[in-house]
């Protein structure tokens, strides 16, 4: 599963379980964020039973898309079966709050940062 373009890159690889997002994501509002979403559900419809998510390589990640992984840590926090591993860079300044926030919508999302 994949989605690439000339400003992001979204990946999922099977063997290790892991979303991958590189780049910046500054899509128009929600319905531009459908297809990643899908990619998202998508994901979480093969029942890993845990998933990582790496955005050590977002360098930006707009409102919309904020809201967009809000709601997929919503719906693994619902599954209850899957564990969520987010991993994020303190080099990046709008990860440190955003992704902190995750947590309070999941409290057993583990947070990693390099």
């Amino acid at each position: 599963m994949e989605i690439k373009n000339e400003d992001y890159h979204i990946s999922y690889d099977n063997k290790t379980m892991t979303i991958n997002c590189e780049g910046a994501l500054r899509l128009g509002g929600i319905t531009e964020y459908v297809p990643i979403a899908e990619l998202f559900n998508q994901v979480l419809d093969t029942e890993p039973h845990l998933i990582t998510f790496d955005m050590r390589q977002l360098q930006f990640l707009n409102s919309s898309g904020i809201n967009v992984l809000s709601k997929f840590v919503i719906k693994v926090r619902q599954k209850k079966t899957v564990q969520m591993i987010v991993q994020g860079s303190e080099q990046i300044p709008w990860q440190n709050k955003s992704l902190k926030n995750l947590k309070r919508l999941m409290p057993s999302l583990q947070l990693e940062w390099v």
